[in-house]
């Protein structure tokens, strides 16, 4: 059913662009551009995560094709500016990168620097300090090498033979979905009990994955990058108390103010979909001292006002859609809904 939704999808995009849509009836001020990974392709048939990731070459050539379409490129201080300004002749496009990956800075990073343009870095400040938990990787690691697993859900041990390709997909997704369901202490719980079942080193794992101070610290002396952030642990939000969910932000923006010795303006919600964060948590980036919030809803941003800056859209650019005029369209915003009047939430 997900694999009909996705080709459906590309099928209305494709349409709106041989229609002309999107190149006669854009709208809007402009667009977040989200991405998660950028890096080569790796070989396997099991890659859960290759849904959330783009190669080097294709950032390459999405920047290029954004120039020629006349877009100008904007850091975040800046969205904010013409998110509330009268409307410009020049739409804009803002890039922006979620989780301080290690590849961020190896494969993405001389991309970025040979176009010169600007972007924004969300960091989880609990992984550069190596002490963070990609609990998705161990949960990839496991699943791609083992045929029968065993889990403890709740108070139940539940054991699963995956023997093939689409089996260990199936699993991937709905153990995902069942530990972001799960608050906190609980999804650190059930993946150390997992790793240790099958001797994995899940610190090791994400701090492999994760860039460290030394290497944001590379990536903040450069003017054309603005460093905002992603709480401290990248928790789940609505699955904390409204206490714990403003201390994560709070937390987050002192540790990153301290480590890059600058005031940090800029969050982004921990995964960032209608079901990971509330109207209230849009009301505690504000009290937090964020001048801006962005999501993962899909969406444009309105001038004058009319989009929250606290709850921004952003467009998710990744390896589910490889195609320069999908991206044209989406960055024209008639993909999308009309935004909603100034002060109201997308969630």
């Amino acid at each position: 059913m997900a694999s009909d939704d996705r080709w459906l999808e590309r099928l209305r995009l494709e349409l709106a662009w041989f229609t002309g849509q999107a190149v006669l009836r854009s709208r809007g001020a402009g667009a977040i551009l989200r991405f998660r990974h950028v890096r080569p392709r790796r070989r396997g048939a099991f890659q859960p995560l290759r849904e959330s990731e783009i190669s080097p070459q294709f950032l390459d050539r999405a920047i290029g094709a954004l120039k020629q379409w006349g877009y100008d490129f904007l850091g975040m201080d800046d969205v904010c500016r013409r998110a509330v300004t009268l409307p410009e002749k020049r739409r804009f496009v803002a890039l922006t990168f979620d989780g301080a990956n290690k590849d961020l800075i190896s494969f993405a990073y001389p991309v970025l620097a040979r176009h010169a343009v600007p972007f924004t870095i969300y960091v989880p400040t609990a992984f550069p300090d190596g002490v963070g938990e990609a609990w998705w990787l161990g949960l990839e690691r496991i699943i791609a090498r083992e045929s029968r697993i065993n889990l403890m859900m709740g108070e139940k041990e539940q054991r699963f033979t995956v023997t093939g390709n689409a089996e260990k997909q199936a699993l991937f997704s709905f153990v995902e979905s069942w530990l972001r369901s799960l608050p906190p202490v609980d999804v650190s719980a059930a993946i150390a009990d997992l790793c240790a079942r099958y001797r994995i080193d899940l610190a090791a794992l994400s701090r492999e994955a994760s860039m460290d101070w030394e290497d944001l610290a590379r990536l903040a002396a450069d003017p054309l990058v603005t460093v905002g952030s992603a709480t401290v642990n990248y928790p789940v939000l609505a699955n904390m108390k409204d206490a714990a969910a403003l201390r994560e932000m709070t937390m987050g923006k002192a540790v990153a103010e301290a480590a890059f010795d600058r005031e940090i303006r800029h969050l982004a919600f921990p995964f960032g979909d209608r079901s990971s964060f509330r109207r209230s948590h849009v009301v505690m980036a504000e009290e937090a001292g964020f001048a801006s919030a962005v999501s993962t809803i899909p969406g444009i941003v309105d001038a004058e006002g009319r989009t929250n800056l606290r709850a921004l859209p952003r467009i998710s650019w990744d390896g589910r859609m490889r195609s320069l005029r999908m991206l044209r369209v989406l960055v024209s915003g008639v993909a999308f809904a009309p935004v909603k009047p100034t002060g109201s939430v997308t969630n």
